[in-house]
């Protein structure tokens, strides 16, 4: 049972990495693309900088979430609680 939970816990932590490599990826792919729009269509107002700045506040959040912040996530805290209150009343409700 050991066995499987770590593999379980290993392959959330995979998804979630992989989940930030796909969306960094989007990220710069998006930007790049608005910014040679910008730069084609009016070069004297740098209008991609506000996207930049907003969806690469959600970047760093969600580098933050996946590379520092490693605990377990609420959804899982929520389902420990739940199984942990089921155990103690001997039932799921």
């Amino acid at each position: 049972m050991e066995k499987d939970e770590a593999y379980e816990k290993a392959r959330k932590r995979a998804e979630a990495k992989l989940g930030f490599s796909i969306h960094l990826t989007v990220f710069v792919a998006i930007i790049l693309l608005l910014a040679i729009i910008n730069l084609m269509t009016s070069p004297q107002t740098f209008w991609f900088q506000w996207p930049l700045m907003g969806w690469g506040v959600a970047i760093v959040l969600h580098a933050v979430a996946v590379f520092i912040f490693r605990g377990p996530t609420v959804t899982e805290k929520m389902i420990e609680k739940e199984l942990n209150r089921a155990r103690a009343t001997g039932g799921p409700d």
